[in-house]
């Protein structure tokens, strides 16, 4: 296995069709990372150099129902060491697949079981967690998908995973993950844009629940979306009290938003970039729904988090590095008060249960999307109220956010950037919750 600059930094402590549903019961399913070459419409050759899991782009989408156990093998088909990373889940903490903090990297030819219960319904996804910013970068990501014991009433359930890749002049996919630029700036921006969709036809007044996945390693996507009158009802994969009116979305990196709402023409998903709009996938109509159902969106049930209690401890992460910012004391590109990497102390350490206030300081000339893994937080807005459940936050150039925590969840757990070109180059640090 390779051992990386990159490497080094996150170990100093010591479109087209998603694959049908497959739900995942005993025997273990497994998920199996290996080279692929893949040939999408607009390209008349196959493109190597890409990796998938179980053979595809995106992997196999995993659907599970709230309670469930997940039992997954993954069997190391690459060349270079494997994890999987289950983005979102509250999953026991040797289960986070985490390399150093959790598990031991898996060798190629060797295998690995995650097994835990799921106690959420929502929207979240799978990834690799070893070389991250390559092998995300290559394909190595899928939806996980966990119903609601009672499911809202829609007449489709429909999966989208937005990513973008990098070609060269001559249309192959671009294998160079060593440009300094894509480290020091916005991270590395792909000219060939993907939305996988589990499906690409619906009816004109069917009840549709769209779950938005933003795979990209570091674009943020700006989106807004015709042909659907509806609510945005969930982030992250957690429940919003009171669904909210559909309006512009801005997707972090590992961001998600699910919609429901009735589709009114082709439902076009729209690339916003100033006054341009640019359509990078659509749902196409198949007819027409004799009886459509125009009830009201409601709130989806609520989980049974841990809300934030009296605030014990008050942390401030500093953002530093990128271009024209390098003095930050770190070796890495970039660094989290002044450390570039996994320190040897974590950055905070919390009991089981404690309830504490983070301050996200970014004078940097970049955008971060922050991500907490293990817990969901809640953002302090000015008024002192607090947001809705997340577990990436994105925080603009030269702004100050605050979130507060309730730590319920005991482990080792990474705390980085979702940009994960930043996260590579110095970005990551983690917390202890004991």
């Amino acid at each position: 296995m390779r051992l990386s600059r990159r490497q080094i930094l996150l170990g100093a402590i010591a479109g087209t069709l998603v694959p049908r549903p497959a739900l995942a019961k005993k025997p273990i399913q497994t998920l199996r990372p290996a080279p692929v070459a893949v040939q999408w419409p607009g390209h008349n050759r196959e493109m190597p150099g890409l990796l998938g899991f179980n053979g595809s782009i995106p992997g196999p989408e995993l659907r599970f129902r709230q309670g469930d156990q997940l039992d997954v093998r993954l069997e190391n088909g690459l060349q270079d060491g494997a994890l999987v990373h289950w983005h979102g889940v509250r999953a026991p903490n040797r289960m986070d697949g985490v390399s150093i903090l959790t598990q031991e990297v898996v060798p190629p030819g060797a295998h690995y079981d995650y097994s835990f219960a799921l106690p959420d319904a929502g929207t979240f996804w799978y990834h690799s967690h070893y070389l991250s910013y390559e092998q995300v970068g290559r394909g190595l990501f899928g939806p996980l998908i966990v119903e609601e014991r009672d499911p809202p009433n829609v007449d489709h359930d429909i999966t989208a995973m937005l990513a973008d890749f990098r070609t060269t002049s001559d249309g192959m996919f671009d294998t160079d993950f060593g440009v300094m630029d894509d480290f020091s700036r916005k991270g590395r921006m792909g000219d060939l844009l993907r939305v996988f969709l589990s499906q690409k036809t619906v009816r004109q007044g069917d009840r549709v629940r769209l779950r938005l996945v933003n795979a990209a390693i570091d674009r943020v996507f700006r989106l807004d979306l015709d042909g659907i009158d509806g609510s945005v009802v969930a982030l992250d994969g957690m429940p919003l009290e009171s669904p909210t009116q559909l309006q512009h979305l801005i997707m972090a990196p590992a961001q998600r938003v699910d919609i429901i709402g009735f589709a009114t023409s082709e439902i076009t998903f729209n690339l916003t970039e100033g006054n341009t709009r640019n359509p990078i996938a659509s749902i196409a109509l198949s007819g027409k729904n004799p009886a459509p159902d125009r009830s009201p969106v409601t709130a989806l049930p609520m989980h049974g988090l841990s809300e934030p209690g009296q605030i014990t401890q008050t942390l401030e992460l500093l953002m530093r590095g990128g271009e024209g910012d390098r003095n930050h004391g770190g070796f890495g590109t970039w660094a989290f008060n002044g450390v570039s990497g996994l320190p040897n102390k974590p950055f905070g350490q919390f009991r089981q249960g404690e309830t504490a206030r983070i301050v996200l300081l970014n004078p940097t000339g970049f955008a971060h999307g922050i991500h907490l893994h293990g817990h969901h937080f809640r953002e302090i807005s000015e008024n002192g109220t607090f947001g809705p459940l997340r577990d990436t936050l994105l925080v603009a150039s030269g702004e100050t956010r605050e979130i507060v925590c309730a730590f319920d969840n005991p482990g080792r757990w990474l705390f980085h950037c979702h940009m994960l070109s930043h996260s590579a180059d110095g970005m990551a640090t983690w917390i202890d919750v004991s």
